[in-house]
């Protein structure tokens, strides 16, 4: 079955998830995880990619992330990949490949799903258990979009920009959004979309996104249900 375009129009917001080959480890060490945000931080720039939240866990990671342009993202995991890849093999005596296929790369609906999304990926480590809050876990973006933490890899979307008038107040606001945990259907809703790669949001954000993009952005129309006066198939 051939591959669908990736989703791309100006002020999209993308849900990145890139899994090492076979579910393997793709950090060893402390010393890869720093190389694998200084090798972000470069092509998002290079690329013209806004990263607005991020979680590098074992064997997988997850992007928050606005492209600037059709080529902005592919061009961006391409140079992190390139980059990355050949270092991480030096220095652990390995060849071929690391990554599982092509990342895959889901259109989140921004005023229904950007901070739920980001409460997902920043969770990600709480919910495998690897620590008991966001802040405890080193290698996400929680630490920058909560405390002010310096972080170059961040960039602040606008509606996070717009939580209050001031950085302590927007910090305030934010960890607030932490007090609850994530409704069980919103995490079936993100895993669901990013596993197909559809569009995360509303009936009609589906619609406006296929229209945009010349691509289908959601589950097909289920057929239509038989009634008790038609007759059953004999086949």
């Amino acid at each position: 079955m051939p591959r669908q375009p990736r989703f791309y129009y100006a002020g999209a917001v993308l849900h990145i998830v890139q899994r090492g080959n076979n579910r393997a480890p793709v950090f060893a060490s402390a010393q890869d995880r720093r190389f694998y945000l200084d090798c972000l931080r470069d092509a998002s720039r290079t690329h013209d990619v806004a990263i607005h939240g991020y979680v590098l866990m074992s064997n997988h990671v997850h992007l928050l992330a606005s492209p600037g342009h059709a080529e902005a993202l592919p061009r961006m995991m391409q140079t992190v990949g390139r980059r990355y890849v050949g270092r991480f093999n030096f220095r652990h005596r390995r060849t071929g490949t690391l990554w599982e296929g092509r990342y895959k790369a889901t259109l989140v609906e921004t005023e229904a799903y950007l901070f739920t999304c980001l409460r997902y990926v920043e969770l990600n480590p709480v919910r495998a258990r690897m620590v008991a809050t966001p802040g405890e876990y080193r290698w996400s973006s929680y630490r920058g979009n909560a405390f002010g933490e310096d972080d170059p890899v961040l960039t602040p979307h606008p509606s996070f920009l717009a939580l209050a008038a001031s950085p302590e107040e927007r910090r305030d606001a934010y960890r607030a959004l932490f007090g609850e945990p994530l409704a069980e259907d919103a995490v079936r809703a993100i895993r669901d979309a990013t596993q197909f790669e559809w569009a995360l949001g509303s009936a009609s954000f589906c619609q406006h996104v296929a229209a945009r993009t010349g691509r289908r952005a959601g589950r097909l129309p289920m057929g239509r249900r038989r009634t008790d006066s038609e007759p059953k198939s004999r086949l």
